[in-house]
C-alpha cells in the first residue's frame, strides 16, 4: 500500500464513528425485536394489555431513575421493553388496520422510516446544534398530553381535535428524532448506548403510532 492509500484509509477511520453506528444497529434491532413483540400481541388476551401498559411505565420510571443516579441500563432491559412495547401496541396497529386497510398501517410505517431516516441524516451532518429544541420539545410534550387527557375525557379523539393532537405528535416527535441524534452523533459511552437506544426507540414508535392516527382520521374525511 502506498502513502496515498494509507491517508485514505486514515481519513476514512477517522471519520467513522464506531459509536454512532452501534447505536443505530441496536436501535434497528430494537425495532425488530418490537415487530416480534407485535406477532406475540395477536395471541395476547385483552385482558393482559393494561397490565403490560402498567409494566412499560414502572420500566420508563425505573431507567430515568436509574439515569438520574449516574447507573446505566443494560440491552436486556431495553430489548425487554421493546418486546412489551410490541405487543401493547397491536391493538392500535389492529384497529387502524380494521378501519383503514392494512395499506394505512405500512403507510403510517414506510413514512416513519422516511421521517426518521431523513431526519437521521440531516442532524447528523448539519452543522446546526439541536440542543435548542430541549427546553420547546419538553413544554410540547407536556402540552400533548394535557390535549390528549382532555380528548380522553370528552371522545375528542376525532374531529379537530384529534388531528390537533396527532399533527402534534408528528412535530413533536419530529423534533425528538433531531435533538436526540445532535446529542449523539459526536459519539457516546459504550455504557451509555442502551439507554440512547430507548430513546430513538421511543422518537421512532411514537412518531409511527401518532402518523397512523392522523392518516386514519384524514382517511375518515
Amino acid at each position: 500500500m502506498n502513502t496515498q492509500d494509507r491517508s485514505i484509509g486514515t481519513r476514512m477511520e477517522s471519520t467513522y464513528n464506531a459509536p454512532f453506528h452501534k447505536l443505530l444497529r441496536m436501535f434497528t434491532l430494537s425495532i425488530l425485536i418490537s415487530f416480534l413483540g407485535s406477532w406475540v400481541g395477536m395471541y395476547t388476551p385483552p385482558a393482559l394489555i393494561l397490565p403490560l401498559v402498567v409494566v412499560e411505565l414502572v420500566m420508563l420510571i425505573a431507567a430515568f431513575v436509574i439515569r438520574r443516579r449516574g447507573r446505566s441500563i443494560g440491552y436486556g432491559f431495553v430489548y425487554a421493553f421493546c418486546f412489551i412495547s410490541g405487543i401493547t401496541i397491536f391493538p392500535s396497529i389492529a384497529y387502524y388496520a380494521s378501519a383503514g386497510g392494512s395499506s394505512l398501517v405500512s403507510t403510517a410505517f414506510l413514512l416513519t422510516g422516511i421521517i426518521f431516516g431523513g431526519l437521521t441524516v440531516y442532524a447528523y451532518y448539519s452543522k446546526t446544534n439541536f440542543s435548542f429544541l430541549g427546553s420547546y420539545l419538553t413544554v410540547g410534550l407536556l402540552v400533548l398530553i394535557g390535549f390528549s387527557l382532555i380528548g380522553l375525557f370528552t371522545g375528542g379523539f376525532g374531529g379537530t381535535l384529534g388531528l390537533m393532537i396527532a399533527a402534534g405528535g408528528v412535530l413533536i416527535f419530529s423534533g425528538y428524532i433531531l435533538y436526540d441524534i445532535s446529542q449523539y452523533r459526536h459519539g457516546l459511552p459504550d455504557e451509555a448506548i442502551p439507554l440512547a437506544v430507548l430513546n430513538l426507540y421511543l422518537d421512532f414508535i411514537n412518531l409511527f403510532l401518532y402518523l397512523l392516527r392522523l392518516l386514519g382520521i384524514l382517511s375518515r374525511d
